[in-house]
């Protein structure tokens, strides 16, 4: 296994750490990620050209909307195609969009009414099913998981508390596969892994439970609150001194506390892991290029 000299730790030994942030009174998230011991390296030559139908190759120039017809039973469209409600029970509210939506392109959304009487709410991901060719009366009454043991979907709920009406959610694939979100001006924070890149892949929400009704948004618009990354506020004010053989790689003064995603590098205080992302963004170890920093949880490591 791969390590960096004097550190006397592996340089992919499969850490647990959490990305967590705040939204506001009482409305705090934790989301447990796993890192594998050794990534596969992706061959460059495909990057940015993952998908490759006459379809995506003019997604770009079209606003994403929700599909016409492939949608659940329960959900009625606005004139525009940008509003989905559900009418009536908990269920029933899968929708699409009605392109392809290309790896690191944000998919972004408002929600508009909050039902408290439902437990669960709005699901989000990507198939490769193309609603042109999915009948609306196939449609099962949930994504997860019956969407996804019927089809090549990847999807996830987003944590309780994080879809309230006025909420703008962002979310989108990674060309590593992995599923972000954000929440209004909020942390990314990882939904799950797997997402297999290579074909043209669509959006999918389910309007599930409390979340009554939903907006498409242009990800251009200025009105809209930034996503920005976890920043561990905390601990840049006051890194913790490094015991010995824990120093960060960099400084050689604070404890390396950090990981960098998606490589896993853990040689690093949280001070220089995010200056290396502002200046950079490519890890000083392997040179991949970084997605996000997350803080370690020593205690918690495991061998994949």
């Amino acid at each position: 296994m791969l390590g960096l000299e004097g550190t006397g730790r592996p340089a992919h030994p499969g850490f647990l750490f959490y990305a967590w942030g705040h939204q506001g009174p009482g409305r705090a998230r934790g989301v447990l990620w796993t890192l594998p011991s050794r990534p596969v390296p992706e061959d460059p030559r495909l990057m940015g050209a993952q998908l490759s139908s006459k379809t995506d190759a003019a997604a770009p120039c079209k606003a994403l909307r929700f599909h016409a017809k492939a949608k659940g039973a329960q959900v009625r469209l606005d004139a525009e195609g940008s509003v989905a409600r559900r009418c009536a029970t908990f269920c029933d509210g899968i929708v699409f969009s009605q392109r392809p939506v290309r790896p690191g392109e944000r998919v972004v959304l408002r929600v508009l009414e909050h039902e408290d009487r439902w437990h669960g709410g709005l699901r989000v991901g990507f198939t490769r099913l193309d609603p042109a060719r999915v009948p609306a009366a196939s449609l099962p009454p949930f994504v997860c998981p019956d969407l996804e043991e019927q089809s090549s979907t990847w999807a996830a709920v987003l944590p309780e508390g994080c879809a309230l009406a006025g909420d703008v959610v962002r979310f989108w694939v990674s060309r590593h596969g992995r599923l972000f979100a954000a929440v209004n001006a909020g942390p990314w924070f990882l939904l799950r892994t797997g997402v297999l890149l290579g074909a043209p892949l669509w959006a999918v929400m389910d309007v599930y439970g409390t979340t009554k009704t939903i907006q498409l948004l242009d990800p251009t618009a200025s009105a809209l609150p930034p996503a920005t990354p976890w920043v561990p506020r905390e601990e840049t004010l006051s890194e913790p001194e490094a015991a010995a053989g824990e120093e960060c790689t960099i400084c050689f003064q604070h404890a390396a506390n950090t990981c960098l995603i998606p490589c896993g590098h853990t040689h690093f205080c949280s001070d220089c892991a995010w200056r290396v992302f502002s200046d950079t963004a490519k890890c000083p170890v392997c040179r991949w290029e970084m997605e996000a920093v997350a803080p370690l949880v020593w205690g918690s490591c495991s061998e994949n």
